[in-house]
């Protein structure tokens, strides 16, 4: 369960890494955020923008329209 939703399908990288860097930045300690996205490479730059900063990758879903990447401010 997330605490909030980035949908960011239909945008291309490095976009969906931006934004979720923004939201992750301003959310208390402990926030989840989910972040669909559409891009294939989002997969890739989300989590690597993720272990640069500090944030947890929690899970990565995978289906064929969209990926679901469940991201953590840590507490």
């Amino acid at each position: 369960m997330s605490d909030e939703t980035l949908d960011l399908r239909g945008l291309k990288c490095p976009l969906p890494a931006l934004f979720s860097r923004r939201a992750l930045a301003r959310a208390l300690p402990g926030t989840t955020i989910d972040v669909l996205a559409d891009d294939p490479l989002a997969s890739v730059d989300v989590p690597h923008m993720c272990h640069g900063e500090g944030f947890e990758v929690v899970e990565i879903i995978r289906n064929d329209a969209y990926v679901l990447l469940r991201l953590k401010r840590p507490a």
